[in-house]
């Protein structure tokens, strides 16, 4: 079994975000190439964009701070502290309305 504070790796992943020149960090909390399941926690200063991708498989994301916004096409979800968005499987782009962590969680399909 193994324990991990979201809420300390949140804080810690929003300061590595104001250090870099990207405005974003992110680290995998579990998972990675050789397991289906995958949950990452990125921060995002203000104004950052995850551009628009493709979605690998199931996905959601839970807002541990902060607010953002999710675009699919015409659609737009916004997400706040709590909030937990069930991703599209479209073609989706998430930004940073204010400074925000998210826990990122994905299933891939084999």
């Amino acid at each position: 079994m193994q324990k991990t504070s979201l809420t300390a790796l949140a804080r810690t992943e929003l300061s590595a975000a104001r250090e870099a020149a990207s405005g974003r960090s992110a680290k995998t909390v579990y998972g990675g190439h050789q397991h289906l399941l995958r949950q990452t926690v990125i921060a995002l200063l203000a104004g950052e964009t995850l551009a628009e991708h493709e979605n690998p498989g199931e996905a959601t994301v839970q807002v541990l701070h902060g607010r953002i916004a999710v675009d699919a096409g015409e659609e737009s979800w916004s997400g706040w502290t709590g909030d937990l968005i069930i991703l599209p499987d479209a073609l989706h782009s998430l930004t940073a309305v204010e400074d925000s962590t998210v826990l990122l969680t994905v299933v891939k399909h084999r």
